[in-house]
């Protein structure tokens, strides 16, 4: 039994184990175990707590995420109106516009027709004043023949003009 080596190795950890308990060893070893056992609970409870942090900031993220998705939708429906208001305006306005042209075209057109016959006239009033001057010279002579020529020929111009 001395002469075996597992003998002694089993008598020089007794030994061994009995200086580090007169020493207090097994102490500092549990200090440590538990020093090293908070640090990993804190850790711990750090890693919990930015986890919480971290969920509660995705979920305010995607709140707002879905409040600016809204806020599009929104903006989009609002300018998608002022598009459709614009055009319609602007239809009217072009159809307002074409109206008040057509308008001043016709008015145009009516006045152009009114003094083209009157153009018409005027010339038919010189024609038969010149016809009618003309026969009456031919036929009727002497002062009675001029007097008559003048007189018909202030009524033939207030007649027809």
């Amino acid at each position: 039994m001395f002469a075996e080596p597992e003998f002694w190795v089993a008598v020089g950890f007794v030994i061994l184990m009995g200086v580090f308990a007169y020493l207090g060893v097994h102490r500092t070893v549990i200090a440590a175990l538990d020093k090293r056992s908070e640090r990993i609970k804190s850790e711990l409870d750090d890693a919990r707590r930015l986890k919480q942090e971290a969920a509660n900031l995705l979920d305010e993220y995607k709140a707002k995420r879905a409040s600016a998705e809204r806020e599009a939708q929104d903006i989009i429906a609002a300018a998608k109106v002022d598009a459709e208001r614009i055009a319609s305006e602007a239809k009217t306005k072009m159809e307002d516009f074409v109206a008040r042209r057509t308008k001043t075209a016709e008015n145009k057109i009516a006045l152009a027709e009114a003094q083209a016959l009157a153009d018409v006239r005027a010339a038919a009033a010189n024609a038969a004043v010149a016809a009618a001057s003309t026969i009456l010279t031919q036929t009727v002579k002497g002062q009675v023949a001029e007097d008559l020529l003048a007189k018909g020929i202030t009524e033939a111009r207030e007649k027809l003009n």
